[in-house]
């Protein structure tokens, strides 16, 4: 028996060992995060047990369990039941065996009942020490990410199969040993260790060893602090909740997951694979599954309400299209999404993001042409470039779809003949369909032309359940209330922006005259092409198809009249509120919130961010709209925090306006370089609350240095004007 032999057995049980090192590794981070979180659970789940009444136990035995005794006997919840026992029971006057220890089995059903449906939220403003203990244990397996997902998955596999391997090739490893081995088992050694040669090679070719390497080293890294973790939970939020329910097993409703779909379309999408090598983020359940109908489907419209990541599943389908050797896709969406189109697949994604748009798009088209990756244009870009071939185009995506609603429109046609010529094309749109059959009807013909033909209006009137069964091969729609049951109470999103033409002339404007407050407001100045009032309308749009309701903040008055203008114009009498701003009396805001608050349905209160962030509580509002950046954060926190506060009974959204380019991504990236770690403990500090200036950077300084560099970067000269306030 050679060296070889012996070598190649020696390195398939270093990557055995290796392997169940990241295994172990991993078992270990995923075992802390459920010690810390049971004791959470469990307190929750005495918490709701305490408020049930005995009575409820009726419910369980169909009304046979005789309670009178026990109720007379001083029990008034399922949790002194739970407390008492069988035999505290037996001793109540009129209360038997069989009794007690039914009675006693009715309280245990109802609290694995509670015990499975109990949801964590973590407060970041009032971190407990149980749930900063969780939250510290979750960031080891957030920041290790999806990699350390991959490596798992690649470490169990080489362990199952290179385990058995290394013991069966046990006898090549030395001489003597294969000298008294028999023939039989010196044979099944050396078959052992050519498999053995083979597993190496391939997993030493696919980058495994490094992969496992960089899995245990992050699997083993715990965070730098408590506070550090809770920062980093507030940026990712969605990430640690998502392992959160995949490590609880406290998942949604799986029919209300998958959109209620019939029990055929529903196999044929958890059939489908999904390849996340080129996917840089982790997905909730219900993404994943929206990804796969996207994929196994082939041309759907994909319509989550707002706020359950369209986005993020339509990227893990082009990434999945990658991963099999796709190589072109195009988004086309709004120009008031596009920024954040591109910047969304270069974060969450290997993909390579191409915008097509702007007076270069053609050389940007022919470039991508010839590269490959994801083209990201606007609807009206899209017809000056030339219809792919059939299968040139591995799949298109058209955001906010409802765009392409009047198959008259030109838009419409524009891309009816694209996704003509390409066999994948998913529609994004947040927009109910089912009280529009005849709008539904003209989308999904553009997908399904035969399933457009059947679905008449009737499906429509027969009700929600009967019309998404109708629509079922082409229509996928989760409810926030469906299906985010532990994700946290507070999403933000930067909304980027690309100057309109007449408001970058606004903005030179204000730069040449050194105008600090101008410069932040430009994108409001001329109202008629504001890229950022186009895509607040949008915003106000989705959340009215949805009945929610709305706050717009801005630092500036006649900022937030531009925006009421805009609105009056577009929205029903009676459905926009304010401006509530610092000339308005305290008694007069407080009445306007409250009116705010009993209208039905959606509407929009305006408010001046320093006006109304201090004092009121918006929480009839689940959107937040902040026009623009403001220099002191603790400023946006505490706005935010007017509608992220007890009494909110739905996830918040905060859509933060940035142009790109200019002021706002200075002032973006300025305050981000700031220490995040100080900011988190000074904002969670009594001083910082009652005096925000206390943590804040300099204004003036801010100011200057920003009108500065803005006009060296336009080549403007000027002087600097005193900063306004509003």
């Amino acid at each position: 028996m050679g060296r070889a032999e012996r070598e190649a057995v020696v390195r398939g049980g270093r990557l055995c060992e290796a392997a169940r090192a990241v295994v172990a590794d991993h078992a270990r981070a995923v075992d802390a995060v459920r010690a810390a979180l049971e004791p959470i659970c469990e307190d929750l789940a005495q918490r709701e047990l305490d408020a049930i009444p005995v009575a409820r136990l009726r419910d369980v035995t169909e009304g046979r369990l005789r309670l009178g005794e026990v109720e007379k006997g001083g029990f008034r919840t399922v949790r002194e039941v739970l407390d008492a026992g069988p035999y505290r029971l037996r001793q109540i006057p009129g209360v038997g065996q069989q009794t007690a220890a039914q009675t006693v089995a009715a309280a245990r059903q109802i609290a694995e009942a509670v015990r499975d449906t109990v949801a964590v939220h973590i407060d970041v403003d009032r971190p407990e020490p149980r749930t900063t203990a969780l939250v510290a244990a979750l960031h080891v397996l957030v920041e290790a990410g999806p990699d350390a997902r991959r490596a798992v998955d690649a470490a169990a596999a080489l362990v199952e199969r290179l385990g058995p391997l290394v013991t069966e090739a046990r006898p090549a490893s030395g001489r003597l040993r294969m000298l008294v081995a028999g023939k039989s088992r010196r044979e099944r050694a050396l078959t052992a260790v050519a498999e053995i040669r083979r597993l190496t090679a391939e997993a030493e070719q696919n980058g495994v060893p490094e992969l496992l390497a960089q899995a245990s080293v992050d699997l083993l890294r715990g965070p730098a602090s408590e506070i550090a973790a809770l920062v980093d939970f507030e940026l990712r939020s969605a990430e640690y909740y998502s392992l959160l329910a995949e490590i609880s097993g406290r998942r949604p409703d799986p029919a209300a997951a998958e959109g209620f779909l019939p029990d055929d379309v529903a196999e044929r999408v958890r059939a489908q694979t999904l390849d996340d090598t080129h996917r840089r983020v982790s997905l909730r359940g219900y993404q994943a599954f929206g990804a796969r109908f996207t994929l196994a489907q082939r041309r759907v419209i994909l319509g989550d309400e707002m706020g359950l990541g369209k986005t993020i599943q339509a990227i893990a389908a082009l990434a999945h299209l990658a991963a099999e050797g796709q190589s072109h896709f195009m988004v086309v969406c709004p120009a008031s999404v596009l920024i954040n189109w591109t910047r969304e697949i270069d974060k969450r994604s290997t993909l390579r993001a191409m915008p097509l748009h702007g007076p270069d798009r053609h050389e940007a088209f022919a470039d991508w042409k010839g590269r490959g990756g994801v083209g990201v244009t606007t609807f009206d870009a899209l017809r000056g470039f030339p219809v792919p071939g059939g299968g040139e185009l591995g799949m298109l995506v058209v955001d906010e779809a409802h765009y392409v609603k009047n198959p008259q429109a030109r838009r419409s046609m524009t891309v009816t003949e694209w996704a003509v010529h390409c066999d994948r094309v998913v529609f994004l749109t947040g927009t109910p369909m089912e009280n529009r059959v005849s709008e539904f009807r003209n989308l999904v013909a553009v997908l399904q032309p035969g399933l457009a033909d059947a679905v008449g209006d009737r499906d429509g009137v027969a009700g929600s359940k009967a019309f998404r069964k109708a629509v079922a091969p082409a229509y996928l729609r989760r409810n926030q209330q469906d299906v985010l049951t532990e994700l946290p109470a507070l999403q933000h999103t930067d909304e980027w922006e690309e100057l309109s033409p007449s408001d970058e002339d606004a903005y030179r404007e204000a730069v040449r005259a050194g105008n600090f407050m101008a410069m932040r407001r430009a994108a409001y100045a001329r109202p008629d092409n504001s890229a950022k009032l186009n895509r607040l309308r949008e915003i106000v749009a989705e959340a009215a198809e949805n009945g929610l309701k709305m706050v717009v903040f801005s630092q500036f008055r006649d900022v937030l009249g531009v925006v009421k203008d805009a609105l009056d114009d577009s929205m029903a009498d009676g459905s926009v509120f304010g401006p509530l701003s610092g000339s308005v009396p305290p008694v007069r805001r407080q009445q306007l919130v409250d009116e705010f608050a009993a209208a039905p349905g959606h509407g929009v209160l305006l408010a001046q961010i320093e006006a109304g962030g201090v004092g009121l509580n918006m929480q009839a509002a689940s959107v937040v709209v902040l026009c623009e950046p403001q220099i002191k954060p603790t400023i946006e926190h505490q706005a935010v925090a007017r509608t992220h506060r007890m009494g909110q009974v739905r996830p918040v959204r905060v859509h933060r306006l940035l142009a790109a380019g200019g002021v706002d991504e200075r002032m973006v990236r300025m305050l981000e370089n700031k220490s995040r770690l100080f900011d988190a403990y000074a904002r969670r500090s009594a001083v910082a609350e009652s005096t925000p200036d206390a943590v804040d950077v300099s204004d003036v300084a801010l100011a200057r240095r920003i009108v500065e560099e803005e006009q060296a970067r336009l080549g403007t000269g000027g002087h600097e004007e005193p900063a306004e306030s509003s």
